[in-house]
């Protein structure tokens, strides 16, 4: 042994000839995803650098966020690779949220059918059990959606008109005209009875309403339609025109909706305040 030779100098050799194979995995590793988080950082500091332009942002801001993304980044690439596992992904950029989507498997969505048809079977199962699609439609109907509800609810269908053009039918011109005049906005008090037509789109989209062929018993009622001045005016733009009799009515759907989900009495409304 040389005089100059350290005592453990020949044993950390041989650790550091044992290592290397490691460490140029590691190093290759890293390197391989800090390439790959280099050129997405060089697309996200681009954009950002466009949107400095527009907002007045300092582009040195800009550049400075983007160098603390990249040290954060190599931070967590090395710790993360020194203990042997994956690397982190790439950061999102600054005030940004990104969720992992989720994307169910065939098996998974199978299970929760069986689960379905194992819970049917049940005979303990609550009776009153409500329908779980309930919660999200309350969630996307309007208030006057909600009057339109109760009014089907208490006073049943109501009649509604298509002018059309052409006269008797066999005519050669027949157009529509308008579609779909009711006195619904009238009748439930609606706060915006203009907006009664999407409204009423909104329903039938949810599976509450359904716009029938049919026309109601009592004929009584669309005589006292068709003299509405939205129906005259129709009827006049129309020339020589006619009415087809139709009517809005709830889906057995949305009278069990109804029922479960709406007060109908003024009194359990004002109670519930």
């Amino acid at each position: 042994m040389s005089a100059r030779q350290h005592p453990g100098a020949e044993v950390e050799e041989v650790s550091l000839v044992a290592a290397l194979p490691g460490l140029a995995r590691i190093a290759g590793f890293a390197s391989i995803r800090l390439v790959e988080w280099t050129a997405g950082a060089y697309l996200r500091a681009g954009s950002r650098l466009v949107r400095a332009a527009a907002t007045g942002e300092a582009a040195g801001d800009v550049l400075q966020k983007t160098g603390e993304d990249l040290l954060a980044y190599v931070r967590d690439l090395l710790v993360e690779t020194a203990d042997g596992g994956a690397a982190p992904e790439k950061p999102a950029p600054r005030g940004e949220v990104v969720e992992a989507p989720e994307h169910p498997t065939n098996a998974a969505l199978r299970e929760r059918g069986a689960e379905l048809l194992r819970r049917s079977a049940d005979v303990d199962l609550a009776d009153d059990e409500a329908h779980p699609a309930y919660v999200r439609i309350l969630d996307e109907l309007a208030p006057d959606e909600a009057r339109i509800l109760r009014l089907l609810v208490l006073e049943g269908p109501q009649p509604s008109v298509d002018v059309r053009t052409g006269g008797p039918i066999g005519k050669l011109k027949d157009e529509l005209v308008a579609p779909g005049l009711t006195m619904i906005g009238m009748e439930g008090g609606l706060r915006r009875p203009e907006h009664v037509g999407r409204r009423l789109h909104n329903l039938y989209r949810l599976g509450l309403i359904w716009f029938s062929r049919e026309q109601l018993s009592d004929q009584a009622r669309y005589q006292v339609l068709e003299a509405q001045p939205d129906v005259a005016r129709a009827m006049a733009e129309a020339g020589r025109g006619r009415t087809v009799r139709r009517s809005i009515l709830l889906t057995p759907f949305g009278h069990d909706f109804c029922r479960v989900c709406l007060p109908l009495d003024t009194v359990e409304i004002d109670a519930l305040e």
